[in-house]
């Protein structure tokens, strides 16, 4: 009998196996294109073409404060870009992040720089209700939003705004690498960034012609169609409020384009219990959001597989080849996106650790099948159909 059930459990790690390997190498197939559009030259250097630089208004919401927050903000305020204004938000007076704000436009007071305090309370998301309410404020037609623990190159705004140009195009969004602290969390959060979520962004646009969907480093596009959608109102209860902007533009039947720019996120000291927590919380996210797409999850978990085929095969030496072969492919293609597309100095650095994320990551997929808590910004909340409802402690 067991050696039955190790005969089926050898056939389905095998399969796994082979899957994962697929996978990969649509990663580096993926990253390839990436790379290939990156070395194109710019809208502006093409010949008889011209650069769009039409106004732009920067929405930054705020809550709290985060690593390097100051030469974040800072980085928005030395754009290479005729003209733009930034609108900083937060709900609370006393937020902290207010006296940086105080201290941005102290440092650059020709710059249009202003600070708007939200006060009412619009949905489950605060992110979004500050927002609907900032984006008032909002001088120009076009809009770019993003998080506050951003920072970017001066070339940054002329390079995002570049393809709405195109009016087919509807969003333009970038891909980012994570900074991390000295803790072995925060380590892990950019590893898994640079090795997992980012390829997996790149094989979904190979997938499905493009990318359907917007990513909270950066979410550039036109008011009048922010609008078309019942404006930021319209998803203040979801969480994934970057998914759905991007989702909605595009069922409008506009282009979600992922720009070239990548950008720098700056993450916090993850105690290894926050690395967790977090990504849980994003596991439930995604699987609440793209449900066949979490599922499809189970068929990229190389490593877990092969070390599966090895142990049902009682270590075969064909195991062990397939093993040898999964983990290669799965440190090249960390290595082409991490290094090659997202210019990411430390995946070298920690990729001693990649086995150890991806088994967390296997531990998280499965943990993030079940229930529909999540606990965000010192908060919990039931999270279904991507609508948050607070829980009443």
């Amino acid at each position: 009998m067991i050696s039955y059930i190790l005969q089926a459990v050898e056939v389905i790690a095998v399969l796994g196996t082979a899957a994962s390997i697929a996978y990969y190498l649509l990663c580096l197939w993926s990253a390839g294109q990436f790379l290939k559009r990156a070395g194109e030259p710019p809208l502006s250097e093409v010949e008889g073409s011209v650069r769009a630089t039409p106004p732009v208004s920067i929405l930054k919401p705020l809550k709290g404060s985060d690593p390097e927050m100051y030469e974040n903000f800072r980085s928005q305020c030395v754009q290479d870009y005729p003209e733009y204004e930034i609108i900083f938000g937060v709900s609370d007076p006393t937020d902290p992040a207010v006296a940086l704000v105080e201290q941005l436009k102290r440092e650059f007071p020709d710059r249009a720089i202003s600070l708007k305090i939200c006060s009412e309370n619009l949905g489950a998301n605060a992110k979004v209700s500050n927002l609907a309410q900032m984006v008032k404020a909002a001088r120009y037609e076009y809009l770019i939003v993003s998080d506050s623990d951003i920072r970017v190159e001066p070339d940054y705004l002329q390079r995002v705004m570049a393809p709405l140009a195109d009016p087919k195009v509807g969003l333009v969004t970038c891909l980012y690498r994570g900074v991390a602290a000295t803790t072995l969390g925060s380590r892990l959060e950019s590893l898994g960034i640079s090795t997992d979520f980012v390829p997996g962004v790149l094989a979904a646009g190979v997938v499905e012609s493009g990318i359907r969907f917007g990513l909270g480093s950066t979410l550039a596009f036109r008011r009048q169609d922010l609008e078309a959608l019942g404006g930021f109102q319209a998803f203040a209860d979801y969480l994934a409020d970057d998914y759905e902007l991007g989702k909605r533009i595009a069922e409008r039947g506009l282009k979600a384009e992922l720009s070239e720019v990548v950008v720098k996120t700056f993450l916090p000291a993850y105690g290894f219990s926050d690395f967790i927590g977090h990504q849980l919380r994003w596991a439930r996210t995604i699987r609440d959001a793209r449900r066949g797409g979490y599922a499809g999850l189970v068929l990229t978990f190389g490593l877990f597989w092969s070390l599966l085929a090895l142990f049902a095969s009682r270590g075969a030496g064909w195991a062990w080849g397939v093993l040898g072969v999964t983990a290669c492919i799965r440190l090249l293609m960390a290595l082409i996106v991490g290094e090659g597309v997202l210019r990411d100095s430390q995946v070298l650095r920690w990729l001693w650790l990649l086995p150890v994320r991806d088994f967390i990551a296997v531990v998280i997929w499965m943990a993030g099948l079940v229930g529909n808590t999540i606990s965000w910004r010192g908060k919990k909340f039931k999270l279904r159909n991507g609508e948050l409802t607070p829980i009443q402690r």
